[in-house]
């Protein structure tokens, strides 16, 4: 028997011991994988029932700024308006007491 013929009768064997120990190690690799997958689901949905219970404190803190922002919008006009009436008014004055003086100079 040469050593030709001798590996043409042991590599098959080595080869489907290989194939064999290569198929059990991807199938525990992938019971693993289903596990750790199982337990991410597990943590994915608890932090989703988390957040959907804070979901209405969120809602209640965006209806407060919005109407806190609705009032301040509002003062700001307010001021806003007074403050441009006021300065409407002495321009009107200034205009009157301009268009009195010319006047006056006409006579």
């Amino acid at each position: 028997m040469t050593f030709i013929d001798f590996m043409g009768q042991v590599l098959p064997i080595i080869l489907y011991a290989a194939g064999i120990a290569l198929l059990i190690i991807l199938i525990i690799i992938g019971i693993k994988f289903i596990k750790t997958m199982n337990k991410v689901e597990d943590i994915v949905e608890d932090v989703d029932k988390k957040v959907k219970s804070l979901n209405g404190v969120f809602n209640i803190i965006d209806n407060m700024t919005d109407k806190i922002s609705s009032v301040t919008d509002r003062i700001v006009d307010s001021v806003a308006g007074f403050i441009s009436r006021v300065f409407k008014n002495k321009k009107n004055k200034e205009k009157e007491m301009k268009e009195n003086d010319e006047e006056k100079e006409e006579e």
